[in-house]
């Protein structure tokens, strides 16, 4: 079987570590990516799209349509941390575009000649935020169960079909959305939050979301895999 993936938000962070190791395994991975000319991990091709222009996601939903992609992950993702008081509803609809809208538009999008081929894998990347949350994440929480409620739904419609689609819930992963978003102290006070010890490594996440977009997951559909080290078992 040609095994053809799409990666969005393929350039950095757990999505690179993504496209990289399907790239190893004898995947055909195109990333996508905000910028222009932007540059793909090497052995990888490039699409730019930006998903906070709600036109061009639809521009490129359609795009991708006849592309022959048996393999989608919806990594690409935004995050703001306030309080719902402060929340500016822009900001808002701005995290419910990029991280629910577009992977339901592009899941749309390539699922019909997935169907047609009798085979495909979506992953849906998740996080613990959409199985717990906590003070400042109402916003992006709503996102992230959003995302795990559509993935469940979608696995029920295209089961039939051997078109699995799962979440994978990470935890607290060492990338630079992280380290932005908790800074240096915070990254100290969180590792010493998780049962592990430590932050999760992109590398570590890329592994679990080769194997549920492999044809090594034969059975699993509609579940969100959640990674992270211990954190939400307290």
């Amino acid at each position: 079987m040609h095994k053809k993936a799409l990666v969005t938000g393929g350039t950095r962070g757990i999505g690179k570590c993504v496209a990289k190791l399907l790239s190893q395994n004898g995947f055909e991975v195109t990333v996508t990516g905000t910028c222009a000319r932007g540059e793909a991990p090497k052995g990888c091709s490039y699409l730019a799209v930006d998903f906070s222009d709600l036109q061009a996601i639809e521009l490129f939903a359609k795009e991708i349509q006849e592309m022959g992609f048996s393999v989608l992950i919806n990594n690409a993702g935004i995050n703001k941390v306030g309080s719902l008081s402060d929340y500016e509803l822009k900001d808002f609809q701005l995290l419910q575009q990029v991280n629910v809208t577009a992977p339901f538009l592009l899941c749309r999008a390539v699922v019909p000649g997935m169907s047609k081929r009798k085979f495909g894998r979506i992953v849906n990347i998740t996080s613990v935020f959409g199985v717990v949350s906590k003070e400042g994440r109402s916003a992006y929480s709503a996102t992230k169960f959003a995302l795990s409620g559509l993935t469940k739904a979608l696995a029920l419609e295209t089961a039939k079909d051997n078109v699995l689609v799962n979440c994978l819930a990470p935890g607290f992963v060492d990338t630079e959305l992280t380290r932005g978003i908790l800074g240096e102290k915070g990254i100290v006070e969180m590792s010493e939050k998780i049962p592990m010890g430590r932050l999760a490594t992109p590398e570590e996440m890329a592994h679990y979301v080769l194997f549920l977009a492999s044809e090594e997951n034969t059975y699993m559909t509609g579940q969100n895999v959640v990674v992270d080290g211990g954190f939400t078992c307290g």
